[in-house]
């Protein structure tokens, strides 16, 4: 096998550059309103009594925080007071999900994880002295390369080369600026790096994530995590759809492209693949357990919008005050269906047609509502338009003010057994157990 020291390459081991160390397994878990903290963190007590080494990570996006009214640092105070009532003491980490230079500034104070967001660069002209440069860099693994867990050989020439340059070089190079802005207001090893490329168009074959990780690599930029795009669709909230047997080459393929790109880039060690949209994919999670097993490599994976839906989920079994609101919500929902659906039209596939009206979902009791969006494939009433269209549907709530919160905190006890259950049993067991 070829290898880069080998061909007299001289790599910078990033893995010597100042930087906060991840731990192997990480589990990110978004909260809208800031409310269930506790709830979230009990769910990693309860992993690491099964033996489960796991770590949270609280993510909430820029867009998140617009539409609900709150700050970053809100969420940095929710994150250390579950710590503190609940008396963790290991590492966490509240990661500024999605951001760019337009948006990073409120979150580096109390941040400790990025996710530089570049998608808006993903295609985007560089010049030409900084594609000669890339070509350059990667010229001696043109050719046949093979790679350990991947049964035929990678094919790298130059115009594939220089295709990944034209889509993904400038993107790259806007990572490290946003890593180097950051970099210059707090010490690098107090911070977490994620490079997130999963928002485009096609998937990445291996060769391209090779060459993304080149580019990584050029730019000394100590990424911990990738988010790569893959095969299917990681709709919001509801299991995912694609072909299982291409899903598994795909994962597989990149967790041998990543530890091959360790060892020759000089790429951090615990450099780990990063699952976005990873709540409620429950066809998935087997394949992904099996594979990270097989390689003993680490992983990280992002959740959002499932504990929102297990907020609604509580208030609808309370019954009472708290059913009228999540009754409120679809109505809401759905009288506002194109608004609240356009930011997330990649993300989401919901059949109008498949959605009851708001005098039938007004006749409901709780168990009716429950079992219509609770995420359990075994009940005939589960229906993902509807979930779909209550997940994308948290602005009504946020609207709600104080009527929507009071309620969470009046049945914190049947909301937390809610969210607890739905990330320890149904998420982090069978991706991590």
């Amino acid at each position: 096998m070829r290898s880069a020291r080998l061909l007299g390459k001289d790599f910078t081991n990033l893995e010597k550059i100042t930087m906060k160390k991840i731990k192997k397994y990480t589990f990110g878990m978004g909260d809208r309103f800031a409310h269930q903290g506790e709830a979230q963190l009990q769910a990693i007590l309860n992993a690491k009594a099964e033996g489960i080494d796991v770590y949270p990570t609280w993510n909430k996006s820029f867009r998140e925080h617009s539409i609900v009214g709150s700050k970053p640092q809100g969420l940095r105070d929710e994150a250390d007071a579950a710590v503190k009532v609940l008396g963790w003491e290991e590492d966490y980490y509240v990661d500024a999900d999605h951001i760019g230079l337009k948006t990073v500034d409120d979150f580096i104070p109390g941040s400790n994880f990025y996710t530089l967001d570049v998608a808006d660069f993903v295609g985007a002209e560089s010049t030409s002295e900084a594609i000669d440069g890339f070509l350059d860099f990667v010229k001696d693994y043109f050719g046949e390369l093979r790679i350990e867990g991947i049964s035929e050989p990678l094919n790298l020439t130059e115009a594939k080369a220089r295709a990944a340059a034209g889509k993904f070089l400038k993107a790259i190079s806007e990572a490290k600026a946003i890593y180097n802005y950051i970099a210059e207001q707090r010490e690098p090893d107090t911070f977490v790096t994620e490079v997130s490329v999963d928002e485009t168009d096609q998937p990445q074959t291996p060769e391209d994530l090779f060459f993304i990780l080149a580019m990584i690599a050029k730019e000394k930029l100590p990424a911990q995590t990738i988010a790569p795009k893959f095969t299917g669709r990681f709709n919001k909230g509801v299991d995912y759809v694609g072909d299982l047997v291409q899903f598994e080459k795909e994962f597989e393929e990149d967790l041998c492209v990543i530890q091959y790109a360790i060892k020759e880039l000089g790429l951090p060690e615990g450099l780990k693949l990063s699952v976005h949209s990873g709540s409620d994919k429950f066809s998935i999670y087997p394949i992904i357990n099996k594979l990270i097993k097989k390689y003993d490599t680490g992983l990280h994976v992002k959740t959002a919008g499932t504990t929102w839906l297990e907020e609604v989920i509580g208030l609808a079994e309370s019954g009472g005050e708290g059913l009228e609101i999540a009754k409120e919500i679809y109505a809401g929902a759905l009288e506002n269906f194109d608004a609240l659906t356009a930011p997330y039209a990649t993300v989401i596939d919901i059949d109008k047609s498949k959605l009851p009206t708001v005098e039938e979902v007004n006749s409901w009791g709780s168990e009716k509502f429950v079992e219509t969006l609770r995420h359990d494939l075994s009940s005939s009433c589960y229906n993902l338009h509807f979930r779909q269209l209550i997940h994308v549907g948290f602005k009504i709530a946020a609207k709600m003010g104080n009527r929507f919160t009071d309620a969470l905190i009046e049945n914190k006890a049947i909301v937390a057994k809610n969210v607890t259950q739905n990330l320890f049993e149904r998420h982090m067991i069978p991706i991590l157990k």
